[in-house]
């Protein structure tokens, strides 16, 4: 009996595993495709000077908020981390949690999924229902959270922003004159965070029409596909998991029916409490939709789901150590109202057009993988992925990479300038796209170290990673970054060799190459022939650079051989100069 029953579950698990796996593989050229045009969209949409523009809750404000949050990433650890930054610096409070709403709920790459896995209803529904609770969020805020709430809050935040700033700055590596940060030449954190604040734009963004810009965007590209690795799997495999192992009959007693606009409403207001107890965020929560989907969950219950990522418990936990207690559940009651509601909401607008799809149940249609259009399309965007991964990887060849840092936590790139985290290791600042990989990384640095951290030279120097040289940043004759290091190089030659083999003069323990004369070859050429002149007084021939005397008269300039013929000429006509 308990080998039969043990051998069920093992098949039954074994069908769920192989559920998530089609399911990613329906949706994996979905994947690369939203990923690529979110890597374009960073590297090409400028976002300088979003703090500054963010001083208030008002339309204009709120707009420019969702604006900036559709082109950053859709990270939710990195969205959450991204809005703390905006606080502290001084954002409007309710500004920035627009920000962060959209940048998890806007954004292109999971439209292309939902389009994939649940229909076009949704995708369109992603960008109907996201303004809705964006609106609604800015028309609560300045209510549910108080000046004096929001005041605390932003201490709080700005407090731990100084203690990193000074865990970064302290210690013996500390940089030397100049203000520069350690072998990277990166300036210090505490010249970042005013930096910040100043009136001066930011790096501008890459260009859409060079190599090196779209070795940028492929390397964006790469590094969130690398970040959500985790997210994603786990969506993939516990929608599998679900859609096999729990009957239909759970969902039929969860998802209320048959009640009209009192099942819409249940159905809304459950879809967050699943996010919320899920512990997946992102768009790992999108196969998560397709299994309630199927399982019965209203059209706006999917919605609203799919918009609550930002309060599943690990962000709970981070939004409690970011702004405190009372602040993290005032998050947690304003955001599940708007995210329930927009679900309702849009559910609304949909039935009023007669769009609300049809529901369907994701089912693996075959045991193996046939050759259909999304097998095509799959390896055609394998293809495609494969390209963006030799961009990424030949950035610092291509001219790409300056200005930008690989998490090492996470393998996230962020920019340097607005890097929400950073923290200093050996000598070499790290950069963080998250307070949360910034921990991770201060508890264990030498785990996620992998490569050779250069070490700095006296005043802010740098060391040239072929030759061993000291070099100064400002005046070096060549810049490199591989894989979020920064290079500098004391020669031309210098930089070609590293551009020759990267991964070999920037890994763990890697020696210098010894300078080897180079032959020259010395040619000696006869001196050129200089001009001579002649003497107006006694016709001897004259070099003007070694004539004893020179004159003009009426324009015209003379030399001559002697002070004597000078003096003679002088007197012959009265007035010369």
């Amino acid at each position: 009996m308990i080998e039969a029953t043990v051998a069920t579950v093992v098949v039954d698990v074994g069908r769920g595993l192989r559920e998530g796996l089609f399911m990613f593989w329906e949706t994996l050229w979905a994947l690369v495709l939203g990923f690529l045009l979110s890597g374009a969209v960073q590297a090409f949409v400028s976002k300088d000077q979003m703090r500054r523009r963010l001083g208030d809750h008002g339309p204009a404000s709120v707009a420019r908020a969702s604006g900036y949050g559709m082109v950053s990433s859709s990270c939710s650890y990195a969205a959450s981390a991204m809005t703390k930054s905006l606080i502290t610096k001084g954002a409007d409070f309710t500004s920035a949690m627009v920000f962060m709403f959209a940048s998890t709920n806007l954004v292109v790459e999971l439209g292309v999924v939902m389009l994939v896995l649940l229909g076009w209803q949704f995708m369109v529904a992603e960008f109907i229902g996201g303004p809705i609770m964006i609106a609604l969020l800015a028309l609560l805020g300045s209510t549910a959270f108080s000046a004096g709430m929001v005041e605390v809050a932003r201490r709080r935040a700005q407090s731990q922003s100084a203690a990193a700033l000074e865990r970064v700055t302290a210690g013996p590596s500390a940089p030397g004159a100049g203000g520069r940060d350690g072998h990277r030449g990166a300036p210090t954190c505490a010249e970042h965070a005013e930096g910040l604040d100043a009136d001066t734009e930011g790096a501008p963004a890459s260009s859409p029409r060079t190599a090196a810009g779209w070795s940028n965007a492929a390397s964006y590209a790469l590094a969130d596909a690398t970040m959500l690795r985790k997210e994603l799997a786990i969506g993939y495999v516990v929608a599998g998991l679900l859609a096999v192992l729990v009957p239909h009959g759970f969902w039929s007693a969860l998802f209320v029916s048959g009640h009209g606009f009192w099942s819409s409403l249940e159905n809304a207001f459950v879809g967050p409490l699943i996010a919320v107890v899920s512990w997946v965020c992102s768009i790992g929560n999108v196969p998560l939709a397709a299994a309630l989907w199927s399982g019965g969950i209203s059209f706006g219950g999917v919605i609203a789901f799919i918009f609550a990522d930002l309060i599943s418990m690990p962000l709970l936990v981070i939004y409690r150590k970011f702004y405190g207690t009372r602040v993290m559940v005032r998050m947690l009651l304003v955001f599940y109202a708007v995210m329930a509601v927009a679900g309702l909401l849009t559910e609304g607008v949909f039935a009023a057009l007669h769009l609300t799809p049809a529901r369907t149940v994701f089912t693996v249609a075959h045991a193996h993988v046939s050759w259909n259009y999304t097998t095509f399309l799959d390896v055609a965007f394998l293809l495609v992925a494969a390209g963006a991964w030799w961009l990424a990887r030949h950035r610092a060849r291509l001219g790409g990479g300056v200005g930008y840092a690989i998490d090492p936590v996470c393998a996230m790139q962020v920019r340097t300038a607005d890097a929400p985290a950073a923290s200093r290791h050996a000598g070499t600042t790290y950069y963080f796209c998250s307070d949360k990989c910034r921990e991770r990384f201060d508890a264990d640095p030498e785990r996620f170290v992998s490569r050779r951290a250069v070490a700095p030279a006296a005043s802010g120097a740098a060391v040239d990673p072929v030759c061993g040289m000291s070099v100064d940043p400002a005046s070096a004759a060549a810049h490199r970054t591989y894989e979020g290091a920064d290079y500098w190089f004391c020669a031309p030659g210098c930089a070609e060799r590293f551009d020759a083999d990267p991964e070999r003069f920037s890994r763990p323990g890697a020696g210098y190459e010894p300078m080897v004369p180079q032959p020259v070859a010395l040619t000696v050429a006869p001196p050129p022939r200089r001009a001579l002149v002649v003497d107006p007084v006694c016709g001897m021939s004259v070099d003007p650079a070694s004539a004893a005397a020179h004159r003009t008269y009426e324009g015209a300039d003379y030399w001559f051989c002697a002070t004597a013929c000078a003096e003679r000429f002088d007197a012959e006509h009265s007035g010369s100069s």
